[in-house]
């Protein structure tokens, strides 16, 4: 085992090296709260508490903080880990800038909705253990919007090959494992689990309908719809639902429509594009897409159009054809005699003989 330290401080090293200053700075705060929860109890003053985050107290900050706040080295890794994930993969096609936006929705949103649900759990119970003993913090938030983002990016690609396991099927997963961790006792509150259910959908819905980018705003793609994180079996009653959902959301104008744009004057016959569809596996379509295309017309152009030395070869063959072997001789001039040519034929050779001199 500690063959493998150096070498995986190493590679955590040159993965945080390459990232920007958000990067940076989020794990350098996660690293210090660390160390200040050690003499001070963080997760209470900087977590979101559900009793203490609406009114009378409004401790509205810790919507912000808690992102930051972990209790444990395993919960340290995981955050550092989850931020560094998400400045290789997704800080390149987004930007820095976007990314930080990114991460304040999806955990702003997450903690309001966390905090929310248990305010109605408790009102629902009248336990108050609901209202001051549970603390959402950590990485559990973001993990969930990171899952989906790269669903949406790197959908089709294997993480597990035995068994095969693709990364859309991640958001799932992560919720799944949470859930059994509950079971199990292994987590002392359901906090975690509200946290990344709530993450993962904060960090569709901007996705989906909010987040700008060269195309216009939002990913209206059907690979990206909310029934596709579910099981193929669940997916058209969960896509009913959502679509339900979805018309009174954009009746009380909360969503926007769904937008095709038709450009009638690309190479094809007709060319769909919904805004927001330019990610990576698009881009990588395109390309074969051209390709093909390439290929196909150099074939019908090698078949069609004869290089200019065929053409030269055709032509030299047609003057040799075509052309007599021996001058054709007039009928009406006397038949040649033997001593001119023996053969009876007639001489190809012309001959010239002197001009009689003139006085």
């Amino acid at each position: 085992m500690n063959r493998y330290l150096p070498v995986a401080q190493q590679h955590f090293l040159t993965a945080l090296a390459s990232t920007s200053v958000v990067v940076k700075s989020i794990c350098a705060t996660v690293l210090l709260l660390y160390l200040i929860s050690w003499l001070v109890d963080t997760h209470v003053a900087l977590g979101v508490t559900p009793g203490y985050l609406f009114p009378p107290n409004f401790w509205i900050w810790t919507l912000v903080t808690h992102p930051v706040v972990e209790q444990h080295i395993l919960g340290v890794a995981v955050n550092v880990a989850t931020v560094i994930v998400a400045g290789r993969l997704l800080e390149p096609l987004w930007g820095a800038l976007e990314l930080l936006i990114f991460f304040a929705v999806v955990n702003v949103s997450a903690g309001l909705l966390s905090g929310l649900s248990y305010v109605l759990t408790y009102a629902a119970t009248f336990d108050l253990r609901y209202l001051f003993a549970v603390h959402v913090f950590g990485a559990p938030a973001f993990l969930g919007g990171v899952l989906v983002a790269l669903k949406q990016t790197s959908g089709d690609t294997t993480v597990l090959r035995v068994p095969q396991i693709r990364l859309k099927a991640a958001p799932a997963l992560a919720l799944l494992a949470l859930s059994i961790l509950r079971l199990a006792g292994l987590l002392d509150s359901s906090a975690p689990l509200a946290g990344c259910g709530y993450g993962a959908l904060a960090g569709w819905v901007y996705l989906r309908f909010y987040q700008r980018h060269s195309r216009g705003r939002g990913d209206m793609s059907d690979h990206f719809a909310f029934a596709s994180f579910f099981p193929e079996a669940l997916q058209p009653a969960v896509g009913f639902v959502a679509g339900l959902v979805h018309a009174a959301l954009v009746k009380i104008k909360v969503c926007r429509k769904m937008v095709k744009r038709y450009d009638v004057g690309a190479p094809s016959s007709i060319t769909i594009s919904l805004p927001g569809t330019d990610p990576q596996d698009a881009e990588r379509r395109r390309q074969l897409a051209l390709k093909a295309l390439n290929e196909r017309l150099k074939r019908v152009e090698d078949s069609a159009w004869p290089s200019m030395e065929d053409e030269e070869d055709d032509d030299d063959d047609e003057v040799r054809t075509d052309a007599p072997l021996l001058p054709t001789r007039d009928p009406s001039l006397p038949p040649p005699s033997s001593t001119q040519n023996p053969t009876g034929q007639e001489s190809s050779i012309i001959s010239f003989e002197d001009a009689p001199a003139h006085s």
